[in-house]
């Protein structure tokens, strides 16, 4: 901006407040006729890039076109390993060209928020963070050689840490314009999209990670392929999340009720763990949660939280049933929507009233990446997750319609069925991945 102090004219930086909006900043520029705008310098870095830099730069717009190239895992699992370790190439020049292109579809629509949400500081930092991912991608020279992927292994890496707290990120910036917003379906949808890419884009990556620590026989882990275990015992995973999930409760409550696993409980077949990963404590500490807070008066013979497991050639099932207390009526078309939550949490007065009623409005948590539902955000319990990541996003009512778009990202779905003084059964149901049906693509 340009101030005049006596005869001396002086060009003043923008107010913070406004030089994260472009198009604040382009409107508060002076219309003075005689008097030219002068610019602010700024660091022609990747690293010092900020939105207004690349507001309309044709790169972005150009990969935002392009189509994304999703594989099944079937073909990913089958793809093999070589002895020459020419696997690993081929996983980083996938990568090199495919990754570019999902994160500006995210830019795009980042850009297509409406104009007072898009301007909230706190999404404008996500904004910035995948603009300048976008241009450390991009701009990364072709991947030919074994010495190029190394290097380029290690900037997914890095990449991969700075965007650990997006979700916690996104969830602070939507209850912050939550107030502006009138059309919820359009964040709705902006959201699944966004969470739902961001876990591809995860799965991915790491597969390549893993790929390329297995050359060192010290890392490979047995009956993996990348990030597919070619063995999973679905109750072996349950029973690790049941037992997080009880850690979890105990620190809270001081007790915590019983994880039973019943049906088919010897079933091995090949899946990639990370998405269970994330799904699967949100869901046992939502029903933890519920059954404590509903027999707080009698935690000695508390209820058990029952888990049944059904598997077919198609896909399998994961039923969750606790006896906390179910959800009544007039929430239940809320509990899929973000920010729905009953963890006594103030960010939705709305829901002051509504502890105890049921297990799926639980606080915002990034499954096993993020430390849980039922804590404050300060103050973290002995019981974390060793892959923790977002860490501080609880109390924001992601947890289930996470979940549920995970679900359906995975090609199949996340549903309830809930008494009312009774109790509430989810069910989780996922295709199998070993081709024999048609499977999901990532």
């Amino acid at each position: 901006m340009l101030r005049t102090v006596g005869k001396s004219l002086f060009v003043c930086p923008p107010h913070p407040s406004l030089e994260l909006c472009p198009a604040v900043l382009f409107f508060s520029r002076p219309r003075c006729s005689g008097i030219p705008y002068v610019p602010q310098p700024r660091d022609k870095s990747v690293s010092a890039r900020s939105v207004i830099s690349f507001y309309n730069q044709s790169a972005i717009d150009i990969a935002a076109e392009k189509p994304s190239v999703r594989l099944t895992p079937t073909t990913i699992l089958y793809a093999g390993k070589s002895p020459d370790n020419s696997h690993i190439l081929r996983s980083a020049q996938y990568l090199y060209k495919e990754l570019p292109v999902r994160v500006a579809h995210r830019i795009r629509d980042f850009r297509h928020l409406p104009f007072i949400v898009g301007c909230n500081p706190t999404i404008l930092h996500v904004h910035e963070l995948y603009i300048r991912s976008f241009h450390l991608l991009s701009e990364f020279p072709p991947v030919e050689d074994f010495e190029s992927e190394e290097k380029y292994t290690k900037l997914v890496k890095d990449l991969l840490d700075d965007h650990k707290d997006v979700v916690t990120l996104l969830a602070e910036g939507f209850r912050e314009s939550r107030k502006h917003i009138k059309e919820y379906k359009v964040i709705q949808d902006f959201l699944d999209r966004m969470l739902t890419s961001r876990l591809g884009i995860r799965m991915l990556a790491q597969h390549h990670i893993a790929l390329h620590q297995e050359k060192n026989l010290f890392h490979a882990q047995p009956n993996y392929v990348g990030i597919i275990c070619t063995q999973m015992s679905l109750k072996k995973i349950i029973e690790k999340w049941a037992d997080f999930s009880r850690q979890v409760c105990e620190y809270k409550y001081g007790y915590a009720p019983r994880v039973r696993v019943l049906g088919h409980v010897g079933v091995v077949f090949p899946y990639i763990p990370l998405p269970l990963d994330y799904i699967l404590p949100e869901l046992l500490k939502n029903a933890m949660r519920a059954t404590c807070e509903q027999h707080a008066d009698n935690p000695v013979n508390m209820p058990d939280v029952t888990v049944t497991i059904a598997n077919n050639d198609v896909d399998f099932i994961i039923r969750i049933s606790d006896k906390g207390g179910g959800m009544p009526r007039e929430i239940l078309e809320k509990v899929m929507q973000y920010h729905f939550t009953t963890c006594g949490s103030e960010m939705d007065p709305a829901s002051e009233n509504l502890d105890g009623l049921g297990t799926m409005m639980s606080a915002m948590n990034d499954g096993p990446n993020g430390a849980g539902p039922m804590y404050g955000k300060r103050q973290q319990p002995k019981a974390r997750n060793p892959d923790s990541e977002d860490s501080d996003s609880n109390g924001f009512g992601f947890g289930l319609p996470t979940s549920r778009a995970y679900a359906e990202y995975l090609g199949g779905s996340l549903t309830y069925n809930t008494m009312q003084g009774i109790g509430t059964d989810v069910y989780l149901r996922l295709r199998h991945i070993d081709g024999n049906y048609e499977s999901f693509r990532i």
